[in-house]
Parts: structure tokens; C-alpha cells; sequence
């Protein structure tokens, strides 16, 4: 959680208690619900620009509290991610391995919105657009840092068979395939091993040469450079990779994709 949003929080729950008004009654005059309003207080969510004024004025607080507005910034990404985040910028290399989803590097903005917007708790539409605008700006890695990023990703059928992934989708996979610093692969169903079934993985080095594995889960995430994960990662994916289709023979298999599609 950000330190700004925590201090703001504190200071919206001491000038609520303050003043007398309760949680249900800043709630019901910003149109948020009570739990919203909590959790802006704990700092788990940045309070919001319309809290924040509907709080200054029924707390009295002579703009103390609409004057926050000035020092929050809205994350792009959550906060669970932000660390991974922070070394895929620094990374030279970065080797991926997905189960389900496309890799956000490879996502068109059509199907990150519809990941994005469909989740529980469902997010504002403000935070939606923010984090599409975030994934599509992380995809300058695949072109645009020198030296380039060398990449690698390898996807199992099951991420190409959702039904989110549409023509549009396929074919900006095709498109990868033209970048000579990136390499991608496809998991069949019929080679999948156990280790391919345990969800996603990305290993990446950077300019130092250290190597952190980052793993993720539906309600934890977790970036180590302990020496023993980072290994261990290493080795799954490397026995996926030895399992999955060449890139050309990849490159069909998503062609053939598209052709039924079309």
C-alpha cells in the first residue's frame, strides 16, 4: 500500500471521527458504500478526489482534506504486481511461460480490457482504463529498448482456446513471430507434463546478471532471487520448453487458429 494513500486514509478517518460523522453517513454523501469508505481509511484503496471534497466539507475541514488530492497518484499497476513490474523494466532477458492467459506483453488491448473489467470486485471504470493504458505501455519492451530484451514465451493451447482470445488476438501473436529478439512457443494439450499444469512462471536477468523467478497465483503472487527458487523455475520451464512445438511449427499451429477464425 502506498505511504500516501495510508496517511491520507488516517487523516479522512481522524477528521471524520472528529467531527462526528460516521462511515454510513461520508458513504451516503459520497455515493460509495461503507466498506469503500473503509477501506480508503485503512489505505487499502487511494481515497478519491470525490471523498475527499464531500469529506472536507461535512468534517469542516477548511480544504485540509480536499488538498490531499494534490499528493495521491493512482498506481497503474496492483500492488501485488508492482515489484514484478519494477524488474521486467530493469530485465535483458525474460523467459514466460502462461497456462490460461495470453502474456500481457502480447495482449491486445481488446482482450486485456476484457480481463481487466471482468473481475470480482469489479473495479471503477477510471482504474480500468488505467491499467489497460499500463499493460499497453509495458509492451515498448518488445521494440523499443536497446540493446533489445531478449524473450521468450511459450503458451498452452488452453490460453488459446479461451474465449476471449479472438482473430485480432491470434494474429498479434502471428505478428510476434516477426521480432528477432523474441521467441515464441505453443504448449499442446497432448504434451503437457505435470509441472506444465502448476501455473504461470517468468524467470528474468537483468543488466547485473541477477536472476529473479516470479510466480503467481489468484490471490498471491510471489518474486524471489532466492537461489534455490530461481533454480527451480528454471528447470520447469525448461522441461516446457522441451515439450512445446518449435517456433515455426507454433507459428502454424496459430495460423491454422486464425484460418478457422476467419
Amino acid at each position: 500500500m502506498p505511504v500516501a494513500w495510508r496517511y491520507s486514509g488516517n487523516q479522512l478517518k481522524r477528521w471524520r471521527t472528529k467531527a462526528n460523522v460516521t462511515r454510513e453517513e461520508l458513504a451516503a454523501a459520497s455515493n460509495y458504500s461503507p466498506d469503500t469508505i473503509k477501506s480508503m481509511e485503512q489505505g487499502v484503496r487511494m481515497p478519491t478526489p470525490r471523498v475527499l471534497d464531500v469529506a472536507d466539507e461535512l468534517c469542516r475541514a477548511e480544504g485540509l482534506l480536499s488538498a490531499a488530492k494534490d499528493y495521491l497518484q493512482r498506481e497503474k499497476f496492483p500492488a501485488r504486481a508492482q515489484d514484478f513490474m519494477e524488474r521486467e523494466r530493469e530485465a535483458v532477458s525474460l523467459w514466460w511461460y502462461e497456462v490460461t492467459l495470453i502474456p500481457g506483453l502480447l495482449q491486445t488491448k481488446g482482450y486485456a480490457r476484457a480481463l481487466i473489467e471482468n473481475r470480482l470486485p469489479p473495479l471503477e471504470e477510471e482504474t480500468v482504463s488505467e491499467r489497460v493504458a499500463a499493460r499497453m505501455e509495458r509492451q515498448v519492451i518488445l521494440t523499443d529498448r536497446k540493446p533489445p530484451v531478449a524473450l521468450h514465451f511459450v503458451v498452452y493451447e488452453a490460453a488459446l482456446r479461451s474465449p476471449q482470445v479472438d482473430a485480432e488476438q491470434l494474429k498479434r501473436l502471428l505478428d510476434a513471430f516477426g521480432l528477432r529478439n523474441l521467441a515464441l512457443q505453443v504448449l499442446p494439450f497432448e504434451r503437457a507434463v505435470s509441472d506444465a499444469l502448476m501455473g504461470p512462471m517468468v524467470l528474468l536477468e537483468n543488466s547485473e546478471h541477477e536472476r529473479f523467478a516470479f510466480t503467481e497465483g489468484p490471490f498471491a503472487s510471489e518474486l524471489s532471487a532466492d537461489p534455490e527458487v530461481v533454480s527451480r523455475v528454471t528447470q520447469r520451464l525448461s522441461m516446457i520448453r522441451a515439450q512445446a512445438l518449435s517456433p515455426a511449427e507454433s507459428a502454424r499451429f496459430i495460423k491454422g487458429m486464425v484460418d478457422r477464425h476467419e
